[in-house]
């Protein structure tokens, strides 16, 4: 069997794995348009700050793509993809045939129709090589605007303001509405302006603005004009559908999937944040870029790849992440709490900067948002995910910061303990 992987992401190592569970003499050959091996991208941010070294990036080592006969052909873009003749066309000119085919091409990023957008200093911050470009300029940038709410606008507002750069964050509304409330959106803000990073929220951005030259002078917003030598735009990113496009694959918010990984045509998986794939906790098929689910839809693109025939079980909202020590997380439907259907309990330290909160639908923990005591999240997430029915005494329990696996149900116990 001849598998072709095309990108690069940790997809594309879930799926080498997943293959490699059920066939072990089948060829595999990973297609990326980078230069590099697989790496963590939420790393980039503390690569930009000098925190870590190039050499921490790699998510797998090189001798993984050796031992598993991995084929990499990095530094290389796909053109088209021909579904009846089953073959890729290169950049290069070169074709490369395939019996199963994944389609992990990830997401790109969203550029705002904005005058002065296009020409030098704006950046994008979401592949390695945009921090390598960021890396040469950190040293002789005075002022950074970046313009977004997401998780890359914030890493990327952080990796300029650890190396003294004055930062300011323009935001059209609030930040990562997807994940996070107002209350902890105000936490998370609080939190980075006291490390000496800016919000502009609820503004929008008009213009960036440039000299005779060419040359940014800064941005002008709905509050008015802020001073900035380079603009990182981190505006969103959208899944890179565009080979699923031209080859008549199905295609809405992202490349159609059904529960087995597979797109409209038998022959082509769809992995990762260019996938809209089953939702564990609703049931509806959606796109959820983030690693955990990139990484498990890879897996079992793979393993169905080989001919497992093992449906995918869906994926999970989730973000977790850490701002200047601030560790944040937020699982599962956290953004219908104040729907009728749904009963919602709050725990609040202005002070010491803890939130919990906890969302149920009909006796079950459906959501949950966690700043700065994330001790129990793992616990949290189990009863998500795993839909445990609680009577009172386990929501008081719940509630009052104690999810106690003694509340997990005895058959649930027994078969963790049958299947180690």
């Amino acid at each position: 069997m001849n598998y072709v992987i095309v990108g690069n992401g940790v997809s594309a190592i879930g799926a080498i794995e997943g293959i490699r569970q059920h066939d072990s003499a089948g060829s595999i050959t990973v297609i990326s348009d980078e230069a590099v091996l697989t790496y963590g991208r939420p790393l980039i941010s503390y690569y930009l700050s000098d925190k870590i070294k190039f050499e921490t990036l790699p998510f797998r080592p090189e001798t993984f793509y050796e031992k598993n006969g991995v084929e990499m052909r990095l530094d290389s873009r796909v053109l088209s993809l021909d579904p009846y003749e089953k073959k890729l066309t290169l950049d290069t000119g070169d074709t490369v045939s395939y019996d199963k085919l994944l389609l992990a091409t990830g997401g790109t990023p969203v550029t705002p129709d904005l005058p002065g957008i296009t020409g030098s200093g704006v950046h994008n911050f979401t592949t390695v090589a945009h921090a390598e470009t960021l890396k040469e300029l950190v040293d002789t940038v005075r002022k950074v605007v970046v313009i977004g709410a997401g998780l890359i606008a914030l890493k990327a507002a952080e990796g300029f303001a650890e190396k003294g750069v004055d930062v300011t964050i323009v935001v059209r509304s609030r930040i990562m509405r997807t994940y996070f409330d107002e209350t902890a959106g105000e936490l998370i803000v609080d939190h980075l302006e006291k490390n000496g990073i800016r919000f502009m929220q609820g503004t929008g951005t008009k213009e960036i603005v440039r000299n005779a030259d060419g040359a940014i002078t800064g941005v002008e917003t709905d509050s008015g004009f802020v001073e900035a030598d380079v603009v990182i735009v981190a505006a969103g990113v959208r899944p890179n559908m565009g080979l699923a496009s031209q080859a008549g694959l199905t295609t809405q918010q992202g490349i159609r999937v059904n529960d087995f990984l597979t797109t409209s045509d038998a022959d082509v998986f769809a992995a990762g944040d260019v996938a809209e794939a089953k939702d564990l906790l609703t049931g509806e098929y959606t796109v959820r870029p983030i690693w955990p689910n990139a990484y498990t839809q890879g897996r079992y693109a793979g393993m169905n790849m080989a001919g497992a025939d093992t449906p995918y079980t869906g994926g999970m909202s989730m973000n977790s992440i850490t701002y200047y020590g601030l560790p944040t997380i937020s699982v599962g439907e956290t953004n219908h709490a104040d729907d009728t259907e749904y009963e919602t309990t709050v725990h609040l330290d202005r002070e010491k900067s803890i939130y919990r909160k906890l969302i149920f639908r009909e006796n079950v923990l459906v959501g949950c948002i966690l700043i700065g005591d994330i001790d129990a999240a793992g616990f949290y997430t189990s009863f998500i995910k795993n839909g445990f029915v609680l009577d009172a005494a386990g929501k008081e329990r719940l509630m009052d910061g104690d999810p106690s696996p003694a509340l997990w149900p005895d058959s649930f116990i027994e078969a963790m303990m049958n299947n180690p």
